[in-house]
């Protein structure tokens, strides 16, 4: 019996449209195999991720002609949308089982900025760059420490390469604290390529992330 194959094409989608393009058809099913493409990095993984997270196989991934081809085997009787929250969860399985921080209640830290807080607050911008640096050293002695980190817009400026916390953060990550990193706000900033710690994520992930359980934004 001959094997169907359902195809999409999603380059030149935005974050996090191709996660959601590969969940709708798998939860609509009628076919054994995805053949998803993207043009991306980003992409790939997030889609790939996905993939796993609802209980599916990623067969192979090629690169061909400006295009990445993601192709997943559909299996019968897996979950076909992991739930936001799920595939969070499900990106922590390893860090919490390592990491003193990756128990019931542990937080996770929004940093939407590089500085706490700034010029445009009625701070300063310095003192609010000192701030975070001394905020990041914190957070790995401290007992209660969080279970993932998201950086986002100007929180993403945290871990690229010659960023002053970028250390700080390979101790967070070394600890089993994941470091998630907006793909969008990377590529915006023209940083896409320079991300020296901790891995790209989407919307997808970290509204489920965000939504999961305690957040604290800083």
């Amino acid at each position: 019996m001959s094997e169907s194959t359902r195809r999409i094409d999603a380059r030149g989608l935005a974050c996090p449209k191709p996660v959601l393009s590969a969940k709708k058809a798998l939860e609509e099913g009628g076919f054994d195999r995805l053949e998803i493409v993207v043009d991306n990095a980003a992409a790939r993984e997030n889609v790939s991720r996905f993939a796993r997270y609802s209980g599916n196989e990623v067969l192979s991934v090629s690169e061909e002609g400006g295009g990445i081809t993601i192709l997943i085997g559909v299996k019968a009787g897996a979950g076909a949308a992991a739930s936001a929250a799920d595939a969070a969860a499900a990106s922590c399985a390893d860090a919490e089982e390592r990491s003193p921080a990756g128990k019931p209640g542990a937080a996770t830290v929004f940093l939407r900025s590089a500085r706490i807080g700034g010029a445009s607050g009625g701070g300063d911008d310095e003192l609010g760059a000192l701030l975070m640096r001394a905020f990041l050293a914190t957070l790995s002695e401290t007992e209660s420490a969080p279970r993932r980190l998201v950086l986002m817009n100007g929180g993403v400026r945290l871990a690229v390469r010659g960023a002053e916390t970028v250390e700080a953060l390979r101790k967070l990550e070394s600890l089993g604290i994941e470091i998630l990193a907006c793909g969008t706000c990377l590529k915006f900033f023209k940083l896409e390529d320079k991300l020296a710690v901790g891995r790209v994520s989407n919307m997808y992930e970290i509204a489920g992330a965000l939504l999961e359980g305690n957040t604290v934004t800083v």
